[in-house]
C-alpha cells in the first residue's frame, strides 16, 4: 500500500526572474521607454523664450518613475526622449536639455517613496536642486542684471516644486499614490508631476540659461506662462496616470522592485 505521506528531502524552490534594470523587468523599460517616443511626435506647448515645441511626453515622465522606481524610471524616460530627438526633431528642442529633463522628472518622481532603504535618496536630490536653483537665478541676476522680483516670478514653478518636494509632501503623494483611493492617486499624480516636472524643469532651464542668458524682457513674458505649461503636464499625467494606475491594478501585473504605486 502506498503512503501518502512525502518521502525524501525537503527540497526549496527559487523563482528565478528575467533580466532587470534596478529590479524593473527589462520589457517594462522597453514598453515605457517606446511610450515616451511615441508621444514625443505631439507637441503640446511652444517653447516661447528658444522657439520649438514642448513633447507631451513630458507629462509621463514622472508616471514612468512610479512605475518603474528612479533608476529603471529614468533609463526608460531617457531612452524614449533621446529617440524622440532623432525620431521627432520638431519637438526635440536641445537634446541635451531634452534627455536630462526626462530622466531627472522620472527619478524625482521615483525617490518620492515613503518607504524603503533608498528613503534618504531625497536629500542629496533636494541638494542638488538648491544648487541648480543657486546657479540659475544667480547668473541671471550678477551677470545679466536680472531683477530679483523677476527671477522669482518666472522661477516660481522651480522652486515651488523643490520647496514641495524637500517637505514632507513627497511622502503624502506616495502614500496617495500607493493607496486604494482613486481620489486620492488622481490628487497624487496631478502634485506628483507638478513637483517631478518642475525640477525637471529647473535644471533644464539652468542648462538652458547658460547657452542663451535671456535678458529680463523674457523673464518677465514667461512670468505666466510656465505655471500654465506646467499645470497642462499635470493635468495630463492625471487623466493617462489614473488610466494605466487602474489598468494595472486590475490585472495585476507585478510591481518592479523601487515601484512607488
Amino acid at each position: 500500500m502506498l503512503s501518502d505521506s512525502p518521502s525524501g528531502q525537503e527540497r526549496t524552490v527559487t523563482y528565478v526572474g528575467g533580466a532587470t534594470i534596478d529590479g524593473a523587468p527589462i520589457a517594462y523599460v522597453v514598453v515605457l521607454a517606446a511610450v515616451c517616443t511615441a508621444l514625443a511626435f505631439i507637441p503640446f506647448s511652444v517653447i516661447v523664450a528658444l522657439g520649438g515645441s514642448f513633447p507631451l511626453s513630458q507629462a509621463i515622465f514622472p508616471l514612468v518613475g512610479w512605475i518603474l522606481g528612479p533608476v529603471a524610471g529614468a533609463v526608460a524616460s531617457g531612452i524614449g526622449a533621446l529617440v524622440g530627438v532623432f525620431v521627432a526633431p520638431h519637438t526635440a528642442g536641445i537634446p541635451v536639455v531634452r534627455v536630462a529633463g526626462a530622466m531627472v522628472a522620472s527619478f524625482v518622481a521615483g525617490t518620492m517613496r515613503h518607504q524603503g532603504q533608498r528613503g534618504w535618496w531625497w536629500l542629496p536630490t533636494t541638494v542638488a536642486g538648491l544648487v541648480s536653483l543657486a546657479l540659475f537665478g544667480g547668473r541671471a541676476m550678477v551677470q545679466n542684471g536680472v531683477s530679483l522680483w523677476a527671477v522669482a516670478a518666472g522661477a516660481f514653478v522651480d522652486w515651488s516644486a523643490l520647496l514641495l518636494y524637500a517637505l514632507p509632501t513627497r511622502r503624502v503623494i506616495s502614500k496617495w499614490l500607493a493607496g486604494p483611493s482613486l481620489g486620492a492617486v488622481a490628487a497624487g499624480l496631478g502634485l506628483g508631476t507638478w513637483i517631478a516636472a518642475g525640477m525637471a524643469h529647473l535644471v533644464q532651464s539652468t542648462i538652458a540659461y547658460f547657452i542663451y542668458n535671456w535678458a529680463e524682457d523674457v523673464w518677465v513674458m514667461l512670468i505666466p506662462v510656465i505655471p500654465v505649461e506646467n499645470l497642462l503636464r499635470c493635468v495630463v499625467g492625471v487623466i493617462v496616470g489614473t488610466g494605466v494606475i487602474t489598468g494595472l491594478r486590475a490585472i495585476g501585473l507585478a510591481e518592479a522592485r523601487e515601484a512607488v504605486i
